[in-house]
């Protein structure tokens, strides 16, 4: 399939046009074969986790098959806020640039009690980040730019109406069994990756499942249309005189659509509240009886947290919402998704090209399913506080927000969904950990490298994120030691030489000083720093971070 092949052109429409995109099936020579054809790497899923996936292997060398039992874009807009490091992952990938100028972007976000402004917060208030802290894209708008991406890479082969029904794991692999239009056939992948959604049948088919909670409540998002001079940004209120006694959202879409979240109540009946004799009432109490919009899409959900035990079953891979699954406020579905996604493909990929052994593949499952328990910490307690359970917690709520009006404290208590951002993988196996003193906590090891503004020594503006290595990147304060060139996989950049600083920013978040410098993985953590690095220490801090350390520990 080639992008000539899909009517692309209607991406300069609006979501009408959009979610009307279909993607043709094309028969395989997989379906002929005698035998079922091997394939290192089968990811099921073509939403916005199996995509990144596929790029992102892709781009570094690896051929990919991507399975859908779908043939079009998701319904509805579905995740609209995608975070700064989303976004940041997705400019490595070549569509970022495409999503933040269709989304909307924001970095403001305002609380209300009743009819009176709480307070409002600044998400980003620094500048020297390329990335907003957030946008509002509809999904399918993200899914459309993905799509074109990936049919943009040769090495990936995404089949459409190809619906996985069973899955019979091996020492060496998984097989795949697929049904199409034309009948079944049957694959083989040396790794098998799930990211094929919270009810994931890949889940089903191996007996496994998610645990956790699910909250009684229940909310409903109505997408309304509409020409509106509200301000973009984040509006959240608490027992509204419009919605007495529940929570609202509100928040700006591009195409003049505006998501609204309605708490409902856990007795709620799902499919009354989805008609649009029930919707408009609400929506018409909160902007006012002669208010003019369109209902575009509407849905009721339960919130729920829940993960797997573990993420890695031999393998088989699990990756975003079929491995974990949050509450919605807060936007840590998707945003995490992606970010498993970053962290799986380049182990995967070094794993396939002998770099490293299974061990490091390994770690994928501790590292994100740390991040995965800090997303539901998280959105547990943003729910708890949204969605109290007795008189005694709404009380105690509602005396928060009383106070948040005046005072610093209490607003650092009130929860309206605490937004996404990437976790730091703290207890992570590839982390050297500190020797020497640092200023910067925001940047221990196993944090991810804060983005800054440089300049290129024959004038031209970048940024920091866009030159490090697709490997590991040694970043070095002053110039790079001669040692550095026989280091395996690692490119070296001397900061004020090979790279400028002109606002001095990355010296500043990094807390550098001549002779600093930090080793960044792949996936653009933190993996070592130093004050004055010797090669020894840098190829040790190599070794830990590859788990050639965690390997020759198991081989002895």
């Amino acid at each position: 399939m080639k992008p000539q092949d899909i009517p692309f052109e209607a991406l300069r429409g609006t979501g009408p046009e959009v979610q009307a995109i279909e993607f043709p099936y094309r028969r395989s020579a997989d379906q002929d074969a005698a035998t079922p054809a091997r394939h290192p790497v089968v990811v099921v899923g073509a939403g916005p986790a199996g995509l990144s996936l596929a790029i992102d292997l892709a781009q570094r060398g690896q051929p990919v098959v991507v399975l859908d039992n779908d043939y079009r874009l998701s319904i509805g807009s579905r995740a609209i806020c995608f975070s700064k490091r989303a976004l940041e992952i997705w400019d490595r990938l070549g569509v970022a640039p495409r999503m933040v100028d269709k989304g909307v972007s924001w970095n403001v976000g305002k609380v209300f009690f009743h009819d009176q402004q709480v307070y409002q917060f600044n998400l980003l208030p620094e500048d020297g980040h390329l990335q907003p802290a957030f946008i509002n894209l509809q999904q399918y708008y993200a899914e459309a730019y993905l799509v074109e991406r990936a049919l943009q890479l040769p090495l990936i082969d995404i089949r459409w109406h190809n619906k996985v029904t069973a899955v019979t794991p091996r020492a060496e692999g998984a097989l795949v069994s697929i049904d199409t239009p034309e009948g079944a056939y049957q694959l083989d992948a040396d790794w098998l990756v799930a990211c094929d959604g919270s009810r994931s049948p890949v889940r089903a088919m191996l007996g496994l499942e998610s645990k956790g909670r699910i909250f009684q409540d229940r909310f409903l998002i109505a997408d309304v249309k509409m020409q509106a001079d509200f301000p973009t940004e984040r509006w959240f209120w608490f027992d509204p005189p419009f919605h007495p006694h529940q929570s609202v959202l509100l928040h700006r879409q591009p195409d003049n659509v505006w998501r609204i979240d309605f708490q409902l109540g856990w007795d709620a009946d799902p499919e009354e509240e989805k008609k649009p004799e029930n919707i408009l009432p609400r929506v018409r109490a909160l902007l006012g009886h002669d208010a003019q919009f369109e209902l575009e899409w509407a849905s009721v959900y339960t919130f729920a947290c829940l993960r797997m035990d573990r993420f890695v079953h031999g393998r088989v891979i699990f990756a975003g919402d079929s491995a974990h699954g949050v509450s919605p406020f807060g936007a840590r579905g998707a945003n995490s998704g992606v970010q498993d996604t970053e962290n799986l493909a380049w182990k995967l990929d070094w794993l396939l090209k002998g770099r490293a052994s299974e061990a490091l593949l390994a770690t994928y499952g501790p590292e994100r399913e740390y991040a995965a328990d800090e997303n539901i910490l998280n959105s547990t307690r943003a729910t708890d506080f949204i969605t109290p359970k007795s008189e005694i917690s709404r009380l105690f709520r509602d005396a928060t927000l009383d106070l948040a009006r005046e005072h610093e404290f209490a607003r650092r208590l009130v929860n309206s969904g605490r937004l996404s951002v990437p976790a730091t993988l703290h207890g992570s196996v590839l982390n050297t950990p500190d020797v020497d003193a640092f200023a910067a906590p925001r940047q221990v090891p196993g944090a991810v490298l804060l983005d800054a503004p440089v300049r290129r020594p024959e004038g031209q503006d970048s940024w920091l994120l866009r030159e490090l290595g697709a490997d590991f990147t040694l970043l070095c304060f002053g110039p790079v030691p001669a040692w550095a060139a026989g280091l395996p996989h690692v490119k070296a950049i001397g900061i004020g030489h090979d790279l400028l600083d002109p606002q001095g920013l990355v010296a500043q978040r990094l807390d550098a000083q001549p002779g600093t410098a930090y080793l960044i993985r792949p996936d653009q953590h933190v993996s070592a720093r130093w004050r004055a690095p010797t090669e020894a220490a840098v190829r040790a801090a190599l070794a830990t971070a590859t788990a050639a350390v965690t390997a020759a520990a198991t081989a002895a």
